[in-house]
């Protein structure tokens, strides 16, 4: 019951977030403050489209591909014209390896104009191949996060990644031949596909394990209203139900073997988690339909590729947008507080100081009511997540990232009818 409301209640509210009907001329807001920032970068292209990715991807198109890492290149130094300085990358898809030389020359050229530390990259498991991984290693990429989802040969042809990927035994053998190249190798896997069952999700879990994969991302199906009926044609209908218990199976195979770093992260080590929303309170959105969150403004590029690149070719100093919207400070301390206490713990002297001694005064009624429940605990002077809170933040994170997929749907919507 408690679940229930908890994910109404965060589907209302992120609906009402994800809303960018206020009209007005879209911006970037003016870099005002020097601190740390993220760069996330969207590859759209993708050589197969996976039927229960909710994410803005296209089929790749090489000479399309190509022009689009070159407006990126251009789009980067736009933000660096305005002043920005960013100290982490997180290269996301799509697939952003389709075309390693062109992204090594765009992560390379980040890093002459950037002060950049960390970097972190997706792929898929074709892509693991010799000279792929050492250029990758070459350009610095710290983590490389590798779409694994399942191991279970089934439910690979289910997703229809078997032809694409090969087994999950070929699928391992590729993740053991990548270990010790990076500071983190991490397995991107998701948990709840309508055709999975408990077995399944043990024997992944157990090569996982296997293998000693030094991380370990594991969320939960997140499809958009408009994948969800492809999902329900291809893999059936999706159960929220079964959720809960296929997460309290994945916490206790891996809670004596790895550590929380976010509600649905498990890491061997310290170092960078999965989700850059928690590392960084302010991160810049680039390339077509990304979407990026600066000094309380959140924005979104446009989601027409052919677009985007004549937009950032056509306005040297301007940015390829689609629509910003400002959060009040109350909306951005809530964000704050759903994000952080994803990342497990919220510091609140740091929030305090950060919204000027006004935190528990607009959050009391979310801590009281998640203490009561026994979702949080305080311990002086943090907010912590108990293992109970863990399932409610996956819950939110869920809707959270459902919110955005149907906000991409909805901007889609408006390309494609163009």
């Amino acid at each position: 019951m408690i679940d229930a409301l908890i994910a109404s209640h965060a589907r209302n509210e992120f609906a009402r977030s994800m809303r960018f009907d206020g009209g007005g001329v879209p911006r970037v807001p003016p870099c005002t403050v020097d601190k740390p920032r993220l760069m996330y970068i969207h590859i759209p292209f993708c050589e197969q489209l996976c039927p229960y990715c909710s994410f803005n991807r296209v089929v790749f198109q090489e000479g399309l591909c190509r022009s689009y890492f070159e407006a990126l290149r251009r789009e980067m130094k736009h933000y660096k014209s305005a002043g920005y300085q960013f100290n982490g990358i997180y290269v996301g898809g799509g697939t952003p390896t389709v075309l390693i030389d062109e992204l090594a020359e765009t992560l390379t050229m980040a890093r002459e104009i950037f002060p950049v530390t960390e970097l972190s990259v997706e792929t898929n498991p074709n892509h693991l191949t010799p000279d792929r991984l050492e250029i990758l290693k070459n350009i610095g990429v710290n983590r490389l996060s590798v779409g694994v989802q399942s191991f279970d040969d089934g439910l690979l042809r289910d997703m229809e990644r078997y032809e694409k990927y090969g087994s999950g035994r070929e699928i391992a053998e590729r993740l053991k031949a990548a270990m010790g190249l990076f500071d983190t190798l991490n397995a991107d896997m998701i948990f709840n596909f309508p055709s999975q069952t408990s077995e399944m999700l043990a024997r992944d879990l157990e090569c996982l394990v296997d293998l000693g994969i030094d991380q370990i991302t594991y969320y939960p199906l997140m499809v958009s209203d408009s994948t969800r009926r492809i999902v329900s044609r291809t893999l059936g209908e999706v159960d929220y139900r079964r959720e809960k218990a296929f997460y309290r199976q994945i916490v206790a195979c891996l809670r004596n073997r790895y550590r929380s770093s976010s509600a649905w992260c498990f890491s061997r080590k310290s170092g960078m988690i999965d989700e850059y929303v928690v590392n960084y309170d302010e991160y810049a959105g680039l390339g077509s339909g990304s979407i990026g969150f600066l000094s309380g403004t959140c924005y979104a590029n446009t989601f027409d590729i052919r677009e985007y690149i004549d937009q950032v070719a056509g306005d040297p100093g301007g940015f390829p947008l689609m629509a910003s919207r400002d959060f009040s400070s109350r909306d951005c301390l809530r964000y704050d507080f759903l994000m952080k206490l994803f990342g497990m713990t919220m510091n609140m002297d740091e929030m305090n100081v950060k919204y000027g001694g006004r935190a528990f005064r607009h959050l009391w009624f979310e801590i009281l009511a998640f203490m009561a429940v026994g979702g949080l605990r305080y311990r002086k002077p943090c907010l912590v997540l108990t293992e109970r809170g863990q399932y409610m933040w996956v819950i939110m994170m869920r809707e959270f990232f459902i919110a955005v997929n149907n906000f991409r749907d909805y901007c889609r919507s408006g390309v494609n009818k163009a």
